[in-house]
């Protein structure tokens, strides 16, 4: 496989070039031809010309094009009006084919008409979308070209115009489309091809719950709208300069597993925000800022990842905000890895389509890499790709620097939450749940009883004799005796199934037991607690347990009366035997 790139201005140049490939296409024996056009102007003669042009020169050629806020060419930022690709194909097994089809509402018919072509076409591999995607959502879109055959490579980008702000737009394959598709399927057994994705942009400050949305309208986080996030942190105002504004700082998220940027377009008056694909109800998202060693160093390790795979040549579809954020300068610092590994084309976006897993995916402030490959790998692991360490002057030395401060500050802020979260659920004596913790437990108990979806076990433990070790020994003794049992109940129930809920009391809440089950599990606690002496003195717990009743028991506090009378059985026995007069035993139950 070859990849020739090149840039015209004027119809006049391009004729020249392709009379050159017709050449080289016919020379070669090449089984396969396949233009990428993309072009800043959206201006549907002159993609006619184009078209016209390349289809009488080299009737055999598919073309996939769309326009584009800039072109990738030899891996660097690319300001011509347009840019092209043909990509050669050598071995006459490998086929290629461009669909195109008109783009509705939701993307559903194209998505429908594609698996249905695909159903006589077993020989594909990997599936490319250029699509115009502005002014609508992608989810439904990309839900169903989920259903695909899992083992096939999807991805793609978003047709820009020249202008962020402008929802201007075109693909084209056959005919110039304002609102469509334009499908790519590559395959052939000797055709291979890898993908991936590199962002580098970090998640900043607080998370946020989404609390209401509407497809790709979001509606509220924490019950505020939406809105009010980029108001508070970012300073940023609801007025036509929002999209401008906001495009560097993506929300940042995990979605079907993986970690997701989602850029909103627009902010409504109502403080909603629109997205370029949905935002389910309950996720919970942060804002994200770019670091620019992050950036390159990820695109960088990308980088050598491809040299295993020998890459005859690579695609990228790179947001145009990483492209605003770098500035057109610099931007090429995080794109010319991939020209050392093999020649690179590709185009800055309005969204970035990748499948990973079963699920494909609309990105957002993303690079989405596609290598391929026609034959086995040729040098694997000859060559050596170093981070070039350029200077960085201005913008990108302040972020950098302003990046290194905000994620300190920030995963120090993050340790200090986490800890302070744990304060207000964990006993600090003995380290299982407190009452804030116990009480918790009892509403999550209480709503599966009201379900009829409860199967769990109460058992109640309370030491013997710990006000007699407190006013004989001290209570520094005391303490030692309690973080002692709770050390015994820990090896033998687990730290998440008990809280201590009084000076001696422990609850164990255990979900899906047996009677069997229990039994054996008060034999361990028993051999667990034999010989233990603190400060001379043994230290003894009484136990008792009981299993729910569906149907007898209506609450949570039903069953822990139930274990309550059981743990006084066991505690009457023990002093019982120790001949000892019922005032020392415990009167006060705790209370649910």
């Amino acid at each position: 496989m070859k990849q020739i790139m090149f840039t015209f201005d004027a119809l006049e140049s391009l004729e020249n070039k392709l009379q050159q490939i017709h050449q080289v296409y016919h020379s070669g024996n090449h089984s396969a031809a396949l233009f990428h056009i993309l072009t800043k102007e959206v201006d549907e003669q002159y993609v006619s010309d184009i078209l016209e042009m390349i289809y009488r020169i080299i009737p055999e050629a598919q073309i996939a094009g769309c326009t584009s806020n800039g072109h990738i060419v030899d891996g660097d930022f690319c300001g011509s009006v347009t840019a092209a690709s043909c990509m050669l194909f050598e071995y006459t097994d490998t086929r290629i084919e461009v669909l195109q089809f008109p783009l509705h509402s939701d993307g559903l018919q194209a998505a429908d008409e594609l698996l249905e072509a695909l159903k006589s076409r077993p020989w594909v591999k990997g599936i490319e979308l250029l699509a115009t995607i502005r002014g609508m959502s992608m989810t439904r879109m990309c839900e169903r070209l989920s259903d695909a055959e899992p083992e096939l490579h999807i991805f793609g980008g978003g047709a820009l115009s020249a202008e962020l702000d402008s929802d201007a737009a075109m693909v084209f394959s056959y005919v110039p489309m304002r609102k469509g598709v334009v499908f790519t399927l590559y395959g052939g057994p000797e055709l291979h091809i890898a993908t991936s994705c590199v962002t580098g942009w970090q998640p900043l400050g607080s998370r946020f719950t989404v609390t209401d949305s509407d497809g790709y309208y979001l509606k509220m986080l924490n019950d505020r709208p939406a809105f009010e996030m980029y108001s508070k942190y970012l300073n940023i105002g609801n007025d036509e300069n929002f999209f401008s504004n906001t495009r560097e700082f993506p929300l940042f998220y995990r979605y079907h597993g993986i970690d997701i940027l989602r850029a909103p377009i627009a902010s409504n008056p109502d403080g909603s925000l629109t997205m370029t694909s949905d935002v389910e109800k309950g996720v919970t998202v942060r804002l994200s800022y770019g670091d620019p060693w992050a950036i390159l160093e990820a695109a960088w390790d990308e980088g050598k990842h491809l040299l295993s795979f020998s890459p005859d040549a690579i695609l990228v579809f790179s947001c145009a905000g990483r492209r605003t954020f770098w500035g057109n300068k610099e931007v090429g610092s995080e794109t010319e890895v991939y020209q050392s590994v093999a020649p690179t084309f590709g185009f800055y976006t309005s969204g970035e389509f990748l499948r990973t897993g079963k699920w494909v995916n609309q990105h957002n402030v993303t690079q989405v890499i596609v290598a391929m490959r026609e034959g086995d790998i040729a040098s694997a692991g000859d060559g050596e790709v170093i981070l070039k360490r350029h200077r960085q002057d201005g913008k990108a030395s302040m972020i950098s620097r302003l990046a290194t401060f905000i994620k300190v500050t920030t995963d120090e802020l993050e340790e200090a939450n986490r800890k302070l979260s744990e304060l207000a659920v964990v006993d600090t004596l003995t380290g299982v749940g407190n009452k804030n913790a116990y009480f918790e437990k009892i509403r999550e108990l209480d709503e599966h009883i009201g379900l009829g979806t409860a199967d769990f076990c109460v058992a109640i433990f309370d030491m013997n004799g710990l006000k007699v070790l407190n006013d004989s020994l001290g209570h520094e003794c005391g303490d030692k005796a309690l973080m002692f049992i709770a050390g015994r109940l820990i090896q033998v129930f687990g730290r998440d199934n008990l809280f201590r809920i009084g000076g001696d009391e422990f609850m164990g809440i255990l979900k899906g037991v047996s009677d069997f089950d229990m039994k054996e599990l008060f034999l361990r606690l028993d051999k667990a607690m034999e010989g233990g002496k603190i400060c001379g003195t043994d230290i003894a717990v009484s136990k008792g347990y009981v299993l729910f009743h569906p149907g007898e028991d209506k609450t949570y506090r039903d069953v822990s009366k139930r274990a309550d009378a059981a743990m006084y059985e066991d505690k009457e026995r023990y002093y019982m035997a120790k001949g000892m007069h019922s005032r020392h035993m415990k009167l006060v139950q705790p209370q649910a």
